[in-house]
């Protein structure tokens, strides 16, 4: 018989409605609590941070490399496409994927209505994956035929389409300006929405072909390559090997450069939450010390009466640290529990609505990172664990006549 385990179990059973039952009971609610506030801050953060990430993706990639020049207009110098960039990019180590673009500014105008877009040209190689989650209504155009001018299918953001009164399936002109003004009807195939305003209100995507003829560039010309990485968190590493093959007269940009203050307002919440798994650990460890302390006040008796029969300090220790983990445990299945019930009906029903404009997204978003859930529950109980030992240092200075003669 485990003997340790054997009194632990009279320990903690005690007669309902009594002074140990009730502390004990705030014991586990206290560990249940912090548990599942951290399950839900960790869902939450990782969620806003995966969202707002991969709607900065959509627009600017991990990496983009074009050609230097001092022209600060949208009108993109011509990039020939066949460079040891782009033929060899699934060489370069740490390249995931790498896609042609180029950029040309108009004009999208109705019979009561105008607004400036830039026309972001894509072709066959462009990973639509991204947008699947942003799109609206409708589908994503048809590009990249080999014969033509370039498809005239357009997909708007839902900022635009509110304010020129377009829908799905209806065809609007696209003027561009130039020495000689030129216009194409195209037709709205697509409605997206990202909650970023400065895309949400500039950037319309289409047909890279249509770029090309309009500015007489060869069908290997591009204006942009955007590259995207097999690790993120290796982006510098990345960037240096992208950089080693580059021409001399191309630029790379990082995204974290491109919108450096959205992702150090990310990097502000990895450190808030730092500082709030601390605070919420520190109080965790404490109310369980305050706990085993008024449990072992209560049991003073019978802690006197196993020094007096022989019981070494080890024992009596370990007795009182198997009670502790057994209301670990009950914390640990209420709070995983409750903080994973509230993230399954955060994300199934999208209780929490969020303000776009300030948020960049319409709902708390959720994110199922099971290895870190299986990780805080680690934590907890090795924290716990190591914790419960402290209080039952004062076993070794209780003197068994004194604890006889105890009174609560």
């Amino acid at each position: 018989m485990n003997v340790p385990v054997f009194l632990a179990r009279k320990v903690r059973h005690a007669p309902e409605g009594s002074f140990s039952a009730t502390v004990t009971r705030i014991g586990v609610i206290s560990i249940a609590l912090g548990l599942a506030i951290l399950i839900i801050a960790f869902a939450v953060l990782f969620g806003f941070k995966d969202t707002i990430q991969q709607k900065i993706f959509l627009f600017g990639a991990h990496l983009q490399v074009s050609k230097f020049t001092n022209n600060a207009s949208y009108e993109e110098t011509a990039l020939p496409l066949n460079t040891n960039l782009y033929r060899d990019s699934v060489r370069i180590p740490g390249v995931r994927h790498i896609q042609a673009v180029a950029m040309k500014a108009g004009i999208l105008k109705t019979d009561d209505e105008l607004t400036g877009v830039i026309l972001k040209g894509v072709g066959r190689d462009y990973d639509w994956n991204l947008f699947r989650g942003s799109l609206v209504s409708g589908t994503v155009p048809v590009v990249g035929a080999d014969t033509g001018s370039g498809s005239t299918q357009l997909l708007l953001s839902q900022y635009m389409a509110n304010q020129l009164n377009v829908k799905v399936g209806e065809s609007i002109p696209l003027y561009f300006l130039g020495n000689a003004p030129r216009a194409r009807k195209m037709t709205v195939v697509g409605i997206y929405e990202t909650g970023l305003e400065e895309v949400d209100k500039t950037i319309a995507l289409g047909d890279i072909r249509l770029i090309q003829r309009l500015n007489r560039w060869g069908p290997d010309s591009v204006g942009t390559y955007e590259i995207f990485v097999k690790d993120f968190d290796k982006i510098s590493t990345t960037a240096n090997n992208i950089f080693d093959v580059m021409a001399p007269d191309m630029r790379l940009i990082r995204v974290t450069d491109q919108y450096r203050p959205l992702f150090d307002w990310m990097m502000l919440l990895d450190r808030n939450m730092v500082i709030l798994l601390s605070l919420i650990g520190f109080v965790a460890s404490f109310n369980m010390v305050s706990v085993l302390l008024v449990l072992m006040i209560e049991r003073t008796p019978m802690i006197g009466l196993l020094k007096a029969l022989g019981g070494p300090n080890s024992l009596i220790r370990r007795m009182f640290v198997f009670v502790g983990l057994n209301m670990v445990s009950w914390g640990l299945l209420i709070g995983n529990v409750v903080g994973l019930g509230f993230c399954f009906l955060q994300d199934k029903f999208k209780l929490i609505p969020l303000d776009p404009k300030n948020y960049f997204m319409k709902y708390v978003p959720i994110v199922w990172d099971w290895p870190n859930i299986a990780s805080l529950n680690l934590a907890t109980v090795l924290l716990i664990a190591l914790v419960l030992w402290i209080p039952t240092i004062i076993i070794n200075r209780i003197q068994p006549i004194k604890a006889l003669s105890f009174k609560k």
